[in-house]
């Protein structure tokens, strides 16, 4: 594995500066050309997704011309995608309504107001939007039967699913699905439910392969995907040298490695309901 350059710790009160339009500090230039650049997130972490938008929005004006690939437009609502834009050019509520996953999805829906301006971005630079991810609904058949429950013997061979998982990667991975459902899960679903996020990241790093096309991509994605040691750069391949991971962090968080992003940008914690309380709570009625 190619030596991982090191991460640099970026406070964001320091980057304030970002949502005028200066372009982020350090890494900026990197916005270019036809790099495949990977920007995280925790999800509900509103100042996170104005710091990526002032980042993409000054390359933007500086004449890059990325696709941006998208974590929250699962794979099959590509079509939809392009649709919409047809039916309706420049209406980023008529393509999100016409592509999003359903508001009932496991574990929730997303916020679209974060993600609206991502999509009023691709729209207004007529840039090409991808709908990179794995649907809940494939990655449970994963998790139940398998990589064939969902892909074909040859959809499998050019993902790189059957390439073996080195210990220490598969140890990781399943250390990240153990805290992120906190530590509430029977250990004996923790290889299963590696199995389906190394397919979400198979597939996100298959859509940045084919959407790049000299132009570059962006991949908008949580931390957990962006990750160069677990997430989508293991499986880009070729593509992977010229790839570029920024970690949107908070400060109180103390488990993710910085060591697994090229940057990482602290922001502070968004203010949010205990999310182990509900796996708590679940506990207790078993």
């Amino acid at each position: 594995m190619r030596r991982m350059r090191s991460a640099v710790v970026i406070v964001a009160a320091w980057l304030g500066a970002c949502t005028t339009g200066a372009p982020p500090a350090g890494w900026g230039h990197r916005l270019r050309g036809d790099a495949v650049v990977l920007l995280g997130e925790v999800h509900d972490n509103a100042q996170q997704h104005q710091l990526r938008l002032a980042a993409l929005q000054h390359a933007f004006a500086a004449g890059w011309r990325p696709a941006i690939a998208m974590e929250q437009f699962d794979r099959e609502h590509q079509a939809d995608i392009d649709r919409a834009q047809r039916e309706r050019p420049g209406d980023a509520q008529h393509l999100i309504d016409a592509a999003a996953p359903s508001a009932s999805r496991a574990g929730g829906g997303w916020n679209w107001a974060f993600y609206k301006p991502f999509v009023e971005l691709a729209l207004r630079y007529d840039v090409p939007l991808i709908a990179a991810n794995l649907s809940n609904a494939d990655a449970a058949r994963i998790a139940r039967g398998g990589y064939s429950a969902v892909f074909s013997e040859a959809e499998i061979g050019h993902l790189g699913l059957d390439a073996a998982v080195a210990p220490e990667v598969q140890a990781a991975q399943e250390r990240e699905i153990d805290i992120g459902h906190c530590r509430a899960l029977p250990r004996s679903t923790w290889p299963r439910m590696a199995q389906a996020q190394f397919a979400r990241d198979a597939v996100m790093a298959d859509a940045l392969r084919r959407g790049a096309r000299g132009g570059g991509i962006v991949l908008l994605a949580g931390n957990g995907h962006v990750r160069r040691d677990i997430g989508v750069p293991r499986w880009l391949g070729d593509a992977r040298a010229g790839s570029f991971a920024v970690g949107y962090l908070e400060i109180a968080d103390d488990s993710t490695p910085v060591a697994a992003f090229d940057e990482v940008v602290r922001t502070a914690v968004a203010e949010r309901a205990d999310p182990c309380e509900g796996f708590r709570r679940r506990a207790a009625e078993k």
